[in-house]
């Protein structure tokens, strides 16, 4: 059963949904820096009109070719229209308002306009824009399914909307577009995205229009795959504009629309989608520090809540597209005809075990809950648990079985509203011959790159690949640490569940990473398919054998056994002073390949040590806990967060790879001071301790899911240059170790940590 999901969003209409307290004035939305890295925006990256995992995120784009360097860029000047569909390889329905006294035939090829940067307005579910070319004040908000805009027009001009229904957008060409009218007020619509290299199938978008104003004048020319429809002349009052969304069929927007959005109050909507923001952003709640610090927190909170897309109707509908055709699923309901859960849109999982895992599970537990509830009905639908899905597609993205270590961590927290046996059964198919494993990287039509079976017979993934070319990232060395991890994990489940046999053989298969450990170099290094080591090796060369990284990076993602990579290495002592002389190195380079991810193949860039732009670094700084030098991971952590993940400006923020909400969330635990090293997937998890970086910090629990109220993070004598932890209570008793277990933590209390600029 699941466990009073709240259906997190029910926060589509009704608020709060928890009645956790806030502080009033300023609320958390109002720190929200929306701008934050803009100007290295990717096509779902940038956020202004949208809900927390929203299908709607309604924003403006100034580049529409690619998945990369695209929608909305600060740096840009041209307004090219107004996307809802913002979403990891899925775009659609973009619309551009235009103003004309003659000749607007010529719009329909010549539409884009520039924009007054001084007039621009954005905040979390609101963007306000001012097109110079047609004087337009467009205003832009949303519910979850249904975007919702306001044009206020130029006296003496035609009031129109163009309609954007042919050609790329984003990561995906639109083909088949069409517009009918139904009303006078009313039209129908769909646009398909085409197939992409990561996105095997199609994806149709079934769109419904209504106007607070009658269509006078349909403009259309064969010429053009785009539509304008066109009203009256301005009368000073705003035209309003409801665009409701559905990946199954068009009645379901119409239902969508109905459902969310019956009324056409532009400023309830905008002020109720403020509070939906509030209440998650207001779990947390910090003091201390600068202004510039908070502002930056609430963002990379908000950065953590978005990205992933809903897909799914309001009546549970949803696209499967899992098989070898088009198919419309349905979710479960509950008693009163409601979906249980919804189902989603997502980048990988890859990383997640250091970022979202640990946050939501701690923060929103009924977040996770529904992630793992949707990723088992993608299981039932094509027999894979997904490691990232888009528009009901398996993408094969990246690499391994990433989505084992999220589901064995909210089981071993308690968070059982989903049905385990079912779950395990999937994990433990993705780790044998056919599942995620067998794959590489949008390996969409064979079972070969992923190597698994190697990796069982004789201990790791060889490189090259001994098979040939099946997909990315076939880095044999990072892919073997990546499944002995992932192994590590799918044991600890086993364990959990009496499954003896299994979790010894899983325990096994977890040390292979060992098998890839050079004596004479020091380093993780690559072996081919006969067993010899791969040369010239370079451990500072980016992907030769590893995913996304170097060998230096990647040798340290042991996560559940960083006592023995420090046996291998020498010892701890030995292990810490290599470790700590890599993050000498990396601090000269600011811990990233430089401020984006396209940036870590730069020649320089490439061989850092340690780069907190990219997932396989995210966890080093914590290492140092577990060879007993917790004043180095108080010390690393504070240099990483003030290098790489305190900038408030368009031009820096993540430093690199954001993938929707993987750095946001890392640098709220990171800031917070709590940390996991293995995604907290052992028997009751602990987490350890960092340093943060303000004098409290309060986080609010889920009464749902935990028995404690909240948990309150205090510090005293902090500052700049306090890094270490000289004492450290929970609840008045003296903590021992590196940290408290999640069965304490989750019953709430006081964390006082004593700072000091000298290690203990």
């Amino acid at each position: 059963m699941l466990k009073n999901i709240f259906s997190l969003f029910a926060f589509l209409l009704v608020l709060p949904v928890l009645g956790f307290q806030t502080k009033p004035d300023p609320k958390p939305v109002d720190k929200v820096y929306p701008l934050l890295d803009a100007a290295n925006s990717r096509w779902f990256y940038f956020s202004a009109a949208t809900r927390p995992f929203g299908m709607v995120n309604l924003s403006p784009d100034h580049v529409i070719d690619g998945a990369w360097n695209s929608g909305y860029r600060y740096n840009e000047d041209t307004v090219k229209g107004f996307s809802h569909i913002h979403a990891w390889q899925m775009s659609g329905v973009s619309v551009m308002p235009v103003s004309y006294t003659k000749d607007p035939e010529a719009l329909l090829s010549d539409y884009y306009s520039t924009y007054a940067r001084d007039k621009e307005s954005i905040k979390p579910g609101y963007h306000k824009v001012f097109l110079d070319r047609y004087s337009i004040t467009a205003e832009l908000t949303a519910t979850h399914r249904v975007g919702l805009h306001k044009y206020s027009f130029p006296a003496g001009k035609k009031q129109a909307v163009l309609f954007h229904l042919g050609g790329v957008l984003g990561p995906s060409k639109m083909q088949d577009g069409s517009l009918k009218q139904v009303s006078p007020y009313i039209l129908e619509g769909e646009v398909t995205n085409s197939p992409t290299s990561r996105r095997p199938n199609t994806l149709t978008v079934h769109f419904r229009v209504e106007f607070d104003q009658p269509i006078e004048k349909w403009i259309e020319s064969n010429q053009s795959p785009h539509k304008i429809v066109a009203f009256a002349e301005s009368s000073g009052k705003p035209l309003h504009m409801k665009v409701a969304l559905s990946y199954t069929k068009p009645e379901n927007a119409t239902l969508n629309m109905a459902e969310e959005l019956p009324h056409w109050d532009f400023d309830s909507v905008v002020k109720e989608t403020e509070d939906v923001w509030n209440e998650l952003l207001g779990r947390i709640e910090i003091e201390g520090n600068t202004e510039s610090q908070q502002r930056r927190f609430y963002t990379d909170l908000w950065k953590s809540l978005q990205g992933r897309r809903t897909i799914s109707d309001v009546n549970g509908a949803y696209p499967d597209n899992t098989g070898n055709t088009f198919k419309i699923g349905q979710l479960p309901l509950d008693s009163k005809g409601k979906p249980l859960f919804k189902q989603y849109n997502s980048d990988s999982f890859w990383g997640a075990q250091w970022t979202i895992s640990v946050l939501w599970a701690l923060v929103y537990p009924e977040i996770a809950e529904e992630f793992a509830n949707s990723m088992l009905q993608y299981y039932k639908d094509g027999g894979l648990i997904p490691r990232g899905p888009s528009g009901g597609n398996y993408t094969y993205v990246m690499t391994g079985a990433s989505s084992t270590p999220f589901f064995v961590g909210l089981y071993q927290k308690g968070i059982h509203g989903f049905d385990i046996g079912l779950a395990y059964e999937g994990l433990l198919k993705n780790h044998l011959s056919g599942g995620m494993m067998s794959r590489s990287g949008y390996e969409h039509k064979s079972t070969k790159g992923g190597n698994v079976e190697d990796y069982i017979s004789m201990g790791y993934v060889p490189y090259p690949n001994p098979r040939g070319r099946f997909g990315g990232h076939e880095q044999g060395a990072g892919q073997t640490l990546e499944y002995s991890y992932q192994d590590w994990t799918l044991a600890q489940l086993a364990l959990a569940l009496g499954k003896k046999e299994d979790a010894t053989n899983f325990l096994a298969r977890s040390s292979n990473y060992k098998n890839l450990y050079d004596e004479q170099t020091g380093w993780i290094r690559p072996k081919d398919v006969n067993g010899n080591w791969f040369s010239p090796f370079d451990p500072y060369d980016y992907a030769k054998g590893y995913v996304e990284a170097n060998g230096a990076q990647f040798t340290w993602f042991v996560p559940h056994d960083i006592a023995g990579l420090a046996t291998l290495m020498g010892g701890k002592e030995k292990a810490a002073a290599r470790l700590n002389e890599q993050f000498e190195q990396a601090e000269k380079l600011g811990f990233t390949s430089g401020t984006s991810h396209s940036l870590e193949t730069h020649p320089e860039y490439r061989r850092i040590p340690i780069n907190y732009g990219n997932q396989p670094s995210m966890q080093t700084a914590y290492i140092f806990n577990y060879l007993d030098r917790p004043d180095l991971t108080q010390y690393w952590s504070r240099k990483v967060l003030a290098a790489a993940f305190s900038g408030l400006s368009p031009e820096s923020g993540f430093n690199g790879d954001e993938d929707q909400g993987l750095m946001g969330s890392l640098a709220v635990l990171m800031k917070l001071g709590l940390f996991q090293m293995n995604a907290g997937t052992e028997e009751n998890p602990i987490y350890e301790l960092g340093s943060p970086i303000f004098d409290k910090a309060t986080i609010h629990l889920n009464p749902d899911y935990y028995s404690g109220k909240s948990i309150t993070i205090k510090t005293q004598n902090n500052g700049p240059e306090n890094y270490y932890i000289s004492r450290k209570t929970f609840n008045g008793t003296p903590i021992k170790g590196i940290g408290i277990r999640h069965g304490d933590l989750t019953k709430g209390g006081l964390l006082k940590l004593q700072m000091s600029s000298k290690a203990k």
